[in-house]
């Protein structure tokens, strides 16, 4: 019958906080530019140039239907051979990762911004307001309410996706919980207080975004 122990894993402390602050970090990074990347595909997607539109929805669709592991490893091995330059593995990852998370910031963003009735916008144009006040002034006020929970929902797939660049040997959560198991040989502690550092931070982030959900609701 397996003894559990966990009293091994304080002298490695400071390998899970090193890998604790990397994988907040990385997850800063990508939550960033992937709310970058999506506010240009969502804006891009409801262009009414063909040639904006088109590119943005095919972006869209390709990192939407393909895993993001694959991605990661893609960008890692294939992208710098097609393109002759040098790529880190924290720049290959976090590009990835960024995209990828851009991908579904996109369609929320998209989404919000038609949800809002069209009324509104042709009351404002009879006002007198241009596209871009109209979208400024009372479409975004209103879709940035909306876009508030599903927008932190994705961002928390977005830290729990972090998990995956210990693939390319980026000193995350996951990685460092490695270099301890291959010391220690003891997988299951090491593995568990890992899923409980996640836990840690992420019930907390859960707890709010679901608070926000019913403050929406109420609006």
């Amino acid at each position: 019958m397996y003894e559990w122990n966990f009293e091994f894993l304080w002298e490695y402390r400071s390998l899970f906080a090193t890998g604790l602050l990397y994988t907040l970090g990385y997850t800063a990074m990508c939550i960033g530019l992937g709310l970058l990347f999506g506010l240009i595909a969502g804006m891009g997607q409801l262009s009414r140039f063909g040639v904006v539109r088109w590119p943005m929805k095919g972006y869209v669709e390709l990192f939407r239907s393909t895993p993001v592991l694959v991605q990661i490893i893609w960008f890692y091995y294939a992208l710098p051979v097609l393109l002759g330059i040098e790529m880190s593995p924290a720049m290959a990852a976090i590009l990835a990762l960024s995209l990828y998370g851009g991908a579904f910031y996109s369609e929320i963003i998209r989404g919000g911004i038609i949800s809002i009735e069209v009324g509104q916008s042709e009351a404002a144009r009879a006002l007198g307001m241009t596209r871009f006040q109209i979208m400024r002034r009372v479409v975004l006020p209103q879709a940035l309410r909306r876009m508030t929970p599903p927008l932190l929902n994705q961002s928390i797939m977005q830290l729990k996706n972090t998990s995956l660049v210990s693939i390319v040997a980026l000193p995350d959560l996951v990685y460092q919980a490695q270099a301890v198991v291959h010391e220690t040989y003891r997988p299951l502690e090491t593995y568990t207080l890992i899923a409980l550092i996640y836990l840690a931070v992420l019930v907390p982030a859960t707890s709010l975004i679901k608070r926000l959900e019913r403050r929406a609701d109420t609006l």
